[in-house]
């Protein structure tokens, strides 16, 4: 149960990762551009659900927040 919750969460940071990678990438902007590819990368090095979805939610609001 926990492997597939870990697959599906994985799946929606890192299509949310893309979105950011490519805003990032045509607007020439760092933040958003850093934060794609971290959402792409973290669901690798994280083995547990509460914490995927605690730096999942923080890397999701980052550029919101850090305006550069």
């Amino acid at each position: 149960m926990e492997s597939e919750s870990m697959l599906i969460w994985g799946m929606v940071f890192g299509s949310l990762g893309l979105g950011f990678f490519i805003y990032g990438k045509k607007q020439k902007k760092i933040v958003p551009f850093v934060t794609g590819l971290a959402l792409f990368v973290f669901p690798y090095f994280i083995s547990d659900i509460t914490m995927l979805l605690i730096v999942g939610a923080i890397l999701v609001v980052l550029p919101y927040f850090v305006r550069v």
